[in-house]
């Protein structure tokens, strides 16, 4: 169930792995499987009117039977069935949840028009028909889709202000070190950036028009978006049997190392699902690498062929401005950072925690990120790596 980028791989996968049954893909969305990080950017800006992934001829070639507009209702695991919007309902041997993530909405920002999320082709093209030279945009929330789309909209000459109740951009996930140089480098292409304020309430009758901040400011505007985050798509599995994180948790499907939740016939792959990582603790991880990285474990698993072992050292990256953040490992806001390259644009920084090299961050720096992959498959001290 879901058919974006780890549905689209599970199913590629599990031919690459030589399953022979019958698999049926089902989305909610009335498109072929699509890629999503080119909406903040390509789309946003214009450059791009579509993004899929594969085209039609492909799934007839893979015997893969793509359904898409309809999405799930429920599970009725003892029966092996899923229940679909439209009625009807779908046998299976093997389920795979890969319903991804829905962007959260703040309660009354809605009635307005104007107003924006984004998750989806439809809701990045809403959006791009609103822009304009001139135009007065404010970003609420500067995680990386607050902040990719800032990019964007400067490229197109939008002012932008951008609000972030935390100190800096992605505080919460590369602390506020590295967080304060995501600042100037918006802060230098033009982005009015307000750390530590948030929204206190909109202005407008049918249609935004403006912002109280909760600094007693106002923010004259013509568009709104609203990048605060996004919850897994789980809410089709209540009293499924299926066990699924508590929301304090980040929620989603609780699976493990290889995907497979409590009950033996159902998997989970993508953002929805919260595997087991080498920690020993389950998470989610919302990024594009390891949609086809778990697909590929997860395929080998319902097939019974061998996994390869070895570290997977997670990878994401933002593309902002002419600058690519890459990240190798996992950094946490609560790491020591060893900012190590600095020109006051391109930048460099090595993560510890207890002394072990925990992850690598660099804008515009390529290949001296890349480099370290192998440092962070194995536990590494830092001196080692600072030396």
């Amino acid at each position: 169930m879901g058919a974006g980028l780890a549905g689209l791989r599970t199913a590629e996968e599990l031919r690459r792995a030589g399953f022979d049954g019958e698999v049926v893909l089902i989305g909610n969305e009335n498109h072929l499987p699509y890629d999503r990080p080119p909406l903040s950017k390509e789309v946003i800006r214009g450059e791009k009117d579509q993004t899929t992934l594969k085209p039609a001829e492909f799934f007839d070639d893979k015997q893969i039977d793509l359904r898409t507009g309809v999405a799930a209702t429920g599970v009725d695991a003892a029966a092996k069935k899923v229940r679909l919007e439209d009625g009807s309902s779908i046998d299976f041997d093997d389920l795979i949840i890969a319903t991804g993530l829905r962007p959260r909405r703040i309660p009354g920002f809605d009635d307005l028009a104007g107003v924006h999320v984004l998750r989806s082709m439809e809701e990045a093209m809403a959006m791009r028909a609103e822009l304009r030279e001139g135009a007065r945009a404010l970003v609420v929330g500067a995680g990386f889709i607050g902040c990719e789309l800032a990019a964007s909209f400067r490229a197109l000459r939008v002012h932008v202000v951008l609000v972030e109740p935390q100190p800096t951009p992605l505080a919460s996930v590369l602390g506020e070190k590295i967080g304060g140089l995501i600042a100037r480098m918006h802060t230098d292409e033009g982005v009015d950036v307000r750390c530590g304020v948030g929204v206190e309430s909109l202005v407008g009758e049918d249609r935004v028009r403006a912002a109280k901040l909760s600094d007693g400011s106002e923010v004259d505007l013509d568009l709104v978006v609203v990048g605060i985050g996004s919850v897994p798509v789980t809410d089709w599995l209540v009293d499924s049997g299926i066990e699924l994180a508590e929301p304090s948790a980040g929620g989603g499907v609780l699976a493990d190392e290889r995907g497979r939740t409590n009950i033996d016939s159902i998997w989970a792959v993508g953002d929805v699902a919260a595997w087991t990582h080498t920690t020993g603790k389950q998470k989610r991880v919302e990024h594009w690498t390891n949609a086809g990285d778990q697909a590929r474990v997860l395929a080998k698993a319902i097939v019974g062929a061998e996994i390869p072992s070895g570290a997977n050292v997670p990878y994401f990256w933002s593309d902002q401005y002419d600058i690519k953040i890459q990240a190798l490992g996992t950094p946490s806001a609560d790491d020591t950072v060893h900012l190590v390259e600095d020109d006051g644009r391109r930048f460099l920084a090595y993560y510890e925690r207890d002394g072990v090299f925990t992850a690598v961050v660099g804008g515009g720096v390529p290949s001296k990120v890349m480099k370290l992959r192998a440092k962070l498959a194995t536990p590494t001290p830092i001196a080692d790596v600072l030396s």
